[in-house]
């Protein structure tokens, strides 16, 4: 099975990559990234590409499962409106170039409370994406709406707040569906889910989410 993948430099995409290289199901990965990963592997096809130029990588999109995890921040994009192409446009570019060439399941990672209809800007943006690759028709859609993410390593000062705000909150019986869950779980789930044998559209969240890997 070959799977492709684009935001693998993310928190949540560096874990999916390891695990998709381990597991013995994915006889090869195709990575599309803005820079180079620095990782080799013998299964691994890495393609540097400018996502606003499908024409130059549309090609190599060809693959059994397409894992979409890419993503940036308002403060790192620079505006809403450049935040919106990289998390909205590019991705759903990638949805429909792999659709077009058959790929069969598509696991994209949204939000919790996404919803095209939110008064809330990140919330929308990622409700629209969610409504445009529902259109698509893959034949298994999985939208997977992670809470507040664990990265290894964090340096986002905001989030490691938040998340510590959380786990007391937790620790009192508060917000448990909220609980923080680590990326490396939320990988675990993608992996399960794409090589699930069921069609159709699942939406993984909370406590699926923290299930015990099957793979």
């Amino acid at each position: 099975m070959r799977a492709l993948v684009i935001g693998a430099t993310g928190a949540v995409g560096r874990d999916l990559v390891a695990q998709l290289l381990d597991n013995p199901a994915f006889t090869e990965v195709r990575v599309f990234v803005r820079r180079a990963m620095g990782l080799e592997h013998p299964k691994l096809r890495t393609y540097i590409v400018d996502f606003a130029q499908p024409e130059s990588w549309a090609e190599e999109v060809k693959g059994d499962v397409a894992f979409s995890c890419l993503g940036t921040t308002r403060q790192a994009a620079g505006s809403k409106e450049a935040q919106y192409v990289v998390d909205h446009d590019y991705q759903a570019r990638f949805a429909h170039t792999a659709r077009e060439a058959g790929v069969s399941t598509l696991v994209l990672v949204s939000a919790v409370g996404a919803s095209s209809r939110s008064s809330t800007f990140y919330l929308r943006m990622k409700g629209e994406l969610e409504d445009e690759v529902r259109e698509l028709g893959f034949d298994r859609l999985i939208i997977v709406r992670p809470p507040l993410l664990l990265r290894r390593g964090s340096d986002r000062s905001l989030e490691v707040w938040a998340g510590r705000i959380i786990r007391l909150a937790n620790r009192l019986g508060l917000l448990r569906s909220q609980a923080p869950i680590e990326t490396a779980r939320v990988a675990e789930r993608m992996i399960d889910f794409a090589l699930s044998s069921s069609s159709g559209l699942f939406i993984v969240e909370g406590a699926e989410l923290r299930e015990e890997s099957r793979s």
